[in-house]
């Protein structure tokens, strides 16, 4: 008999419970017993936060937002975090406390659900010889290795609705309606949503932007007598020559940035220059959030199926991937090498910009 442990690390995505659903379930087929860590690898360091996990603890879940098992983005267990008696905060590595926990548990195998961070801290604890498998998670898509990743679909389709509901309130107020959505190294959320959801322009990383583009965009719906507009932007896009928006520096032990604040700023600047009346709105966690859609929902239960079928084939340090409708399995190394960028050349690229989107450059 196996024995698997789950954890489920970074941000939260819809199909992360139906990840948890078929892992469970294909395991117990094999005869095999399964945990969940909590919080990320709280469970390995603290045995109060490791819980079985049975077919009748995850009934229905599939079709249930976020995690059962909590979910953390704050530090690594090789640089988390710990205040001393001084107040001071420093960064300790907490690596071989989890491995030693590991091994004394018994465990064959660390099924790891998450994006690239994750999935980074993941293998490194394979290179300690932790039994990793991985499984792709992330909102943005951005994860080169994979065609798609669950949660993005349910993104899109819950930022395609928001700007739906924008067209009637902006027509009727003749404004500009400029809505940030998530993507911090890749747009998209912002380039599916806005292409579905009718924008008049899309802001992505991928191509910087000039604001006088954007505005005679504008001007131009004003000339054919359209006297709103609809401006998505995602919250990594960059205005050229500027710099990037964000709310801060993120918390001791994590490297990048805290964005936001695009979308406040694209609307003060397009006020300026048009004299329109211009609103922002940012969806932020809104896209984690709500029951997974059927694309998600059947995506996730195929990963946690694959990932199970991985274990028992003994492909260790590997992630599981959407290869052209076929589950296949990647080196977590590889798989997290580079992200996965909106490609310029593309036709979803080309048919927004022949039905008339604008992309600011």
């Amino acid at each position: 008999m196996k024995k698997v442990v789950i954890s489920t690390g970074g941000g939260d995505a819809p199909g992360l419970n139906a990840v948890i659903y078929a892992v469970v379930h294909a395991c117990y087929r094999q005869g095999w017993e399964v945990y969940g860590s909590r919080s990320g690898y709280a469970g390995f360091l603290d045995i109060d936060e490791m819980v079985r996990l049975t077919p009748r603890d995850v009934q229905e879940i599939y079709a249930i937002g976020g995690t059962i098992l909590g979910s953390t983005n704050k530090g690594s267990p090789f640089a988390r975090p710990v205040e001393n008696l001084a107040g001071e905060i420093t960064l300790v590595d907490i690596s071989d406390k989890i491995m030693k926990n590991y091994r004394r548990m018994g465990f064959d195998c660390h099924i790891a659900i998450g994006g690239d961070g994750s999935l980074e801290i993941a293998h490194r604890f394979s290179k300690l010889g932790m039994k990793v498998i991985g499984v792709p998670k992330t909102i943005d898509n951005d994860l080169m290795a994979t065609d798609r990743t669950f949660g993005f679909d349910t993104a899109v389709s819950t930022a395609t609705e928001a700007l739906d509901k924008l067209h009637s309130t902006a027509k009727s107020h003749d404004r500009v309606m400029v809505v940030e959505v998530m993507g911090r190294d890749s747009g998209w959320i912002a380039l599916y949503s806005g292409i579905s959801g009718g924008a008049d322009v899309i802001l992505i990383p991928e191509i910087p932007f000039e604001l006088e583009s954007v505005c005679e965009k504008i001007a131009d719906n004003e000339l054919r007598e359209k006297h709103y507009s609809i401006v998505v932007v995602a919250e990594g896009a960059l205005a050229k020559g500027g710099e990037i928006i964000s709310k801060g520096e993120g918390e001791l032990g994590r490297q990048e940035v805290i964005l936001g604040g695009i979308g406040e700023w694209v609307a003060t600047e397009i006020r300026k220059l048009t004299d329109k009346d211009t609103r922002s709105l940012t969806l932020g966690h809104l896209q984690r959030g709500g029951s997974p859609t059927t694309f998600d929902r059947l995506l996730a239960l195929r990963f946690g199926a694959a990932a199970v079928r991985l274990v028992e084939a003994g492909t260790f340090g590997h992630m599981v991937a959407l290869d052209s409708s076929q589950m296949k399995a990647v080196p977590i190394e590889e798989a997290i090498k580079t992200r996965k960028k909106v490609d310029l050349t593309s036709d979803k690229i080309s048919t927004a910009r022949d039905i008339g989107i604008c992309f600011g450059d």
